[in-house]
């Protein structure tokens, strides 16, 4: 993704969506931990049901995966289209340069940001 800063005051534009990218480092949540049970367990343990256990559990962990994932670039895209939107205030102005064309990143919203990006051929 390209971001071209435009105006009076570009070079302070581009310094302040900087600051503001960096500020964005990653932090692996820690895995949860389970205690084992305590006391004899007597029940029997049906191995069709363990069975259909395992084979749901990496859907379902890709599934919460992938809503996690949305909601924190989501967050990002909403940070970064404030910051061009105080820009646009100051006359400068934050654009999305595509191949086909360029957009005003203060006049888009979280998600057409990130359907946008989405969109966009990966670099390889």
């Amino acid at each position: 993704m390209i971001i071209e800063f435009v105006g009076a005051d570009a070079e302070a534009a581009g310094k302040s969506v900087a600051a503001l990218t960096s500020s964005w480092g990653y932090q692996p949540e820690p895995a949860p931990t389970v205690e084992p049970a305590t006391g004899p367990d007597t029940k029997g343990v049906d191995p069709v049901a363990v069975a259909s256990l395992v084979v749901s559990i990496p859907s379902a962990m890709l599934a919460v995966a992938d809503i996690t994932d949305r909601i924190h670039k989501r967050r990002r895209a909403s940070e970064l289209i404030e910051r061009a939107q105080q820009l646009r205030d100051q006359q400068a102005a934050a654009r999305l340069v595509r191949e086909d064309r360029s957009i005003d990143l203060a006049t888009l919203t979280p998600d057409q940001l990130l359907d946008l990006i989405a969109d966009e051929p990966s670099a390889t």
